[in-house]
């Protein structure tokens, strides 16, 4: 089994990736205007980038590769890193980040028709066939991306979203700048090799960790990614997963792969063991197969050589009250919502961790099992490395609520 180097080593870094952690939504809305010199600067950096990275030697097994720990945004494992390499069809991923987000928010339902366009219908490379006029949910058309990596089932979900492929690639390079994604740009929402006079979709391998984590916060991307095989079109047609790691490797749920001749084989892979998550993402393997086999070995030493250490358990109630205005309790002792735990080295001395609490003095009744109510930081050695949202553990009804004071309150 493969094993990291120690931390000292050239190749590698720890370090906690908290910027990545504090990227909201007002982030995303300042970037989304950045100025098109700008922009036009950074296509620029990245052709002569991709230019500049040569395949890899006959004794290395891949370009580029890191390994991360999404829960504190740790990176455990970097090579050449910050390269951006032509993505093919790993460019669906924030394809699959875009829609997700407009799911959540409500701008989208995965029970949508989508037609299918004559454009669609006329894509190449990996597909389920689609005919001009045939029509699949936005579910089912989802399922054929993930998992089939179908080019003509992203094209018409693109249209169905934005409008047109070019619009959708506006919002994938805005998402990506809101990401914190600089070593990439988007051309194409499938991600198949740019025709002359196009340009290639491009990401380092940092950057296509930052997108796994941020995909696994949605439980349909990995409901989706974790199919082996499924029916399409009534069952007359299979998909099957083009990550073989969802079939060979124990707790792989995800997410993508890609490959066009000087992209290489690559693959973003993700699995959980026990309360421990690994992405690995290996770019331009020149042989078939050689991408899941380096995916699982990263993944193998990062389990191998560390652990998620427990903090607290969700449902513990925090150390602070919050006082209930016109409640019929006159305060809350918040709980936290989930589990909270610290990524160490096996083996090593554990750190010092401190809690520290962002809560309001006080919140107006009614309050709600479940509301949130605050945060809990965790903080080892002067930084954080975890955040956890603190709520209600039961309902609070107003102070002498119910139906009686309703009605005499109407007298």
């Amino acid at each position: 089994m493969r094993r990291f180097p120690s931390s000292n080593q050239v190749g590698n870094r720890l370090g906690l990736a908290v910027g990545v952690l504090l990227l909201t939504a007002a982030v995303f809305s300042v970037t989304a205007g950045v100025p098109s010199q700008a922009l036009a600067a950074r296509h620029r950096a990245h052709r002569a980038a991709v230019k500049a990275v040569a395949p890899p030697a006959s004794d290395e097994p891949y370009v580029e590769a890191a390994v991360m720990e999404p829960t504190s945004g740790t990176f455990i494992f970097e090579k050449n890193d910050h390269q951006p390499w032509p993505t093919a069809s790993l460019a669906k991923m924030m394809l699959m980040l875009v829609v997700v987000q407009k799911v959540h928010d409500g701008s989208l339902k995965l029970t949508d028709q989508i037609t299918t366009s004559r454009e669609a219908a006329k894509m190449g490379g990996s597909q389920v066939y689609l005919k001009e006029g045939e029509v699949f949910s936005l579910d089912d058309m989802m399922k054929a991306v993930v998992v089939h990596s179908a080019n003509d089932a992203s094209l018409a979900v693109a249209e169905y979203v934005a409008g047109s492929a070019q619009a959708f690639v506006q919002l994938m390079n805005q998402q990506a700048a809101a990401l914190g994604m600089k070593d990439t740009h988007y051309y194409s929402v499938h991600g198949l090799p740019p025709a002359p006079g196009q340009q290639a979709d491009v990401a380092s391998a940092y950057d296509q960790a930052l997108l796994a984590r941020e995909l696994l916060k949605y439980p349909e991307i990995v409901r989706w990614s974790s199919i082996d095989t499924a029916p399409f079109r009534g069952g007359a047609f299979e998909l099957r997963n083009t990550n073989h790691l969802v079939r060979t490797y124990p707790g792989c749920d995800g997410l993508k792969t890609g490959f066009y001749d000087k992209a290489g084989f690559n693959v973003a892979a993700t699995a959980k063991r026990g309360n421990l998550r690994m992405i690995a993402v290996v770019l331009g393997t020149p042989h078939k197969l050689t991408n899941f086999k380096e995916a699982a070995e990263l993944m193998s030493a990062g389990f191998a050589d560390y652990e998620m250490a427990s903090i607290v358990k969700k449902g513990t109630p925090a150390s602070q009250t919050v006082a209930i205005a016109d409640g019929a309790a006159p305060t809350v002792v918040p709980v936290f919502a989930m589990d909270a735990a610290i990524l160490s080295r096996r083996g090593e001395s554990k750190k010092k961790v401190t809690v520290t609490y962002n809560l309001p003095a006080s919140i107006n009744a009614p309050v709600k099992a479940g509301q949130q109510i605050g945060t809990a930081q965790m903080v080892a050695d002067g930084k954080p490395v975890d955040s956890v949202a603190l709520i209600a553990p039961a309902d609070v009804a107003k102070k002498g609520g119910g139906l009686l004071r309703r009605m005499l309150g109407k007298l």
